[in-house]
């Protein structure tokens, strides 16, 4: 089974990174999730990856994005990925199509 095109760098208790997982799992995108260090000096996974050292992060294999900054992630889906998933505010539901 290959791995989800999407990678997730988050901590366990995060509301930040809670409010990025419950975006792409309303959108119906499967994620890897990936925990990082709890100490923000020993966070040089996300140092390289991202040129940050803050959660959340993503890596999207599909289109090339490294993306930080929750706010700037919830809004990356449907952006992205268009109106596609479930709207956790009014429960409307289309199916995601996938991108040639």
């Amino acid at each position: 089974m290959s791995q989800p095109a999407i990678t997730l760098y988050r901590l366990g208790s995060c509301p930040f990174c809670e409010r990025v997982v419950e975006k792409l799992q309303g959108y119906g995108l499967e994620y890897h999730p990936r925990f990082v260090e709890p100490l923000h000096s020993e966070r040089d996974v996300l140092k390289r990856v991202a040129g940050v050292r803050t959660v959340p992060v993503i890596v999207d294999e599909h289109t090339g994005v490294t993306m930080a900054e929750s706010g700037a992630i919830v809004r990356y889906p449907e952006e992205t990925y268009g109106s596609a998933g479930t709207n956790s505010h009014d429960g409307a539901t289309v199916s995601l199509q996938e991108e040639a």
